[in-house]
């Protein structure tokens, strides 16, 4: 085996990025903005979220952002409206989103798990909507470790979330692989000194993660091959 554990992003790796969040933004934009045209324009655009399209753009910062950068973002333009309110909401509503899962996520946890790996979540997502949504998807109690970028540990590309990790559950970070769908998960692994494995169900493209990426693979699912390659 190549490690002793597991840690992976939410959003784009273990869900699918678009078919979860897309439609989930779209409504969301269209609230913020009171049924306003214009203003949801201003929205999206400060999103960088193709309303046309229904859908974040591949350079849109909340792909791999927090909440809190989104909310600050939407306050920018939305007058009158409060940073702090609008970060509950997203964070709220975010727990309710429909997922997709990259795979069926029971039994491939619980291979990994089989296989004697310790497992975890780190996302830029707040903890909240992490927990809320690993429990919708009936897998929270099969990861060892879920944090938001509000646990107290820091966001990616920072590493140390990544290494609180390693620390908990007293694996040596060059036995820990982060999965990842955006160049801010690899570059927080690379920092951590762990091996970085890139996945292609986020809206990032195999050439913008190789240069972070040990491997990149179509989704999750191909982990357990690399594994023990």
């Amino acid at each position: 085996m190549r490690a002793d554990g597991v840690l992976f992003d939410k959003d784009g790796t273990l869900f699918d990025f678009g078919a979860t969040w897309n439609a989930w933004a779209y409504t969301a934009i269209h609230e913020f903005a009171s049924g306003e045209a214009g203003l949801a324009a201003q929205i999206a655009e400060a999103l960088a979220f193709d309303l046309d399209a229904r859908s974040f753009r591949a350079d849109s910062f909340v792909i791999a952002g927090t909440n809190r950068e989104a909310a600050e973002a939407v306050a920018a333009v939305v007058e009158g409206s409060d940073v702090d309110a609008i970060e509950r909401k997203l964070a709220v509503d975010a727990a309710h989103a429909p997922l997709a899962p990259a795979v069926p996520l029971a039994p491939y946890l619980q291979d990994l798990r089989a296989k004697g790996l310790k497992l975890g979540v780190m996302t830029n997502d707040s903890a909240y909507s992490a927990q809320a949504q690993l429990q919708s998807a009936g897998v929270t109690d099969l990861f060892d470790f879920i944090a938001g970028f509000d646990s107290g540990y820091g966001a990616k590309p920072d590493p140390d979330p990544l290494l609180a990790f390693a620390d908990q559950q007293a694996l040596a970070p060059e036995r820990v692989v982060m999965v990842g769908d955006s160049t801010h998960d690899l570059i927080a692994g690379r920092r951590a000194g762990m091996q970085t494995v890139g996945v292609l169900t986020g809206m990032a493209a195999t050439d913008e993660l190789a240069p972070y990426a040990d491997v990149v693979l179509p989704d999750i699912g191909h982990i357990p091959g690399w594994l023990v390659t």
